[in-house]
């Protein structure tokens, strides 16, 4: 079903100068849209289940959610699709998604085919950072490295407002590179998905936080309990939570050590973590190879609806 956001009524906006984008949010649990006009304005906004493990029914959902998104707004729009992983550039198929149906499919024709029009698709991530850099956290900054800290872990570069997709469509690939200077109880790490361990995500994500957290205490509670926790004086949601930053700053330590963004912008449900940026600079310092750390840490300007818009932005402005 096609849950609408807000009962508020949307006027046309496909007239003229005035192009439609509808960007669409491929997650693990829901699928989001969003139509934008040609000013940036959200003229439509919706959601629907993510049909998990059924690949027919994930396309037939976000057929549906264009769909409606289009009879809201008015107009035929273009569309651009972030999803997890990325499309190999040896066979044109899913790899390195955890949404693990999708692995393997040739979701960038079929959906094409599904929609009847030209499709571009990115990584979530990197749609996260084009949409900071377009009009978000880093407008105006040349380079933005955007991080996705949630359920998984995912990174992503935008270069003058574009996305970097590199020569094997891995660039910004964060989640799956080892945790940075492990100490000897960080070794070897939690198993990932991907077949290894130790994996940046299996520390930084959500679910990694809970791990984390039940592995020193013994103790089950998700991210945002622990957080809670903290917030009351626990003193091992505390220490969980500095353990996290700690491990968030080596990790982000080395993305600035590689390529020195001009910005990191944070979005994803962790990164909304109280106290979550204020020790970064600090904790920075001590691990990047400079004699001054200035990269500014900052959360998503758009919050959750960031990846959405920068799947819309996928189709730059001039069309």
């Amino acid at each position: 079903m096609f849950i609408a956001a807000g009962g508020r009524n949307i006027k046309r906006a496909c007239e003229g100068r005035h192009l439609l984008r509808i960007g669409i949010d491929l997650g693990g649990t829901k699928i989001s849209g969003i139509a934008l006009d040609g000013s940036g304005a959200e003229v439509a906004q919706g959601r629907v289940p993510t049909p998990r493990q059924d690949y027919a029914g994930t396309m037939e959902a976000v057929a549906a959610l264009v769909a409606e998104l289009e009879r809201q707004a008015g107009g035929k729009a273009s569309v651009g699709i972030g999803m997890p992983g990325a499309l190999s550039v040896r066979t044109g198929l899913v790899k390195n998604a955890n949404s693990t149906w999708l692995n393997g499919k040739p979701f960038d024709a079929d959906i094409t085919s599904v929609l009847g029009r030209p499709v571009k698709l990115a990584n979530d991530a990197n749609c996260l950072a084009v949409s900071e850099a377009t009009d978000g956290a880093g407008a105006g900054k040349p380079v933005v490295f955007g991080v996705i800290l949630g359920t998984g872990v995912g990174g992503g570069i935008a270069v003058d407002g574009r996305p970097m997709t590199g020569l094997n469509a891995i660039a910004g690939e964060w989640g799956h590179n080892p945790l940075p200077w492990p100490t000897a109880d960080e070794l070897p790490g939690p198993a990932c998905y991907c077949g290894k361990h130790g994996c940046t995500e299996t520390w930084l994500s959500g679910p990694g936080i809970a791990a984390d957290h039940e592995r020193v205490t013994g103790s089950t509670l998700d991210s945002a309990g622990i957080a809670m926790a903290g917030d009351g004086g626990d003193a091992a949601a505390i220490a969980t939570l500095g353990r996290h930053r700690d491990r968030l700053a080596r990790s982000l330590a080395v993305v600035v050590n590689i390529m020195d963004p001009d910005i990191v912008v944070i979005g994803g449900g962790v990164s909304q973590l109280r106290g979550l940026y204020e020790p970064l600079p600090r904790l920075l310092a001590q691990w990047c190879f400079s004699d001054g750390v200035f990269t500014p840490v900052v959360p998503a300007l758009h919050g959750d609806d960031s990846g959405v818009r920068g799947a819309a932005w996928l189709w730059p402005k001039e069309g």
